[in-house]
């Protein structure tokens, strides 16, 4: 989130992916380190357990999102 918050103060257009367990976490430090309007791409939890075919379908739910990220405005 750091790195992310800091691609985006810097004018850089950044898809910071966190799974839905971890939005509220990423939320308060967006709003903490001053980028509220910075919005995470959210996949679905868990990530570290599962196959490569599951990995690779949370890659296509996260690719649209990352896309709308770094298009926007």
């Amino acid at each position: 989130m750091h790195d992310g918050i800091r691609l985006e103060a810097a004018g850089v257009p950044t898809a910071v992916i966190v799974t839905s367990e971890f939005v509220h976490e990423a939320e308060v430090q967006r709003a903490a380190l001053g980028l509220d309007s910075m919005r995470p791409v959210v996949i679905t939890h868990p990530l570290s357990t599962l196959s490569d075919e599951q990995i690779l379908a949370r890659g296509r739910q996260a690719a649209p999102q990352a896309v709308e990220v770094w298009t926007r405005g």
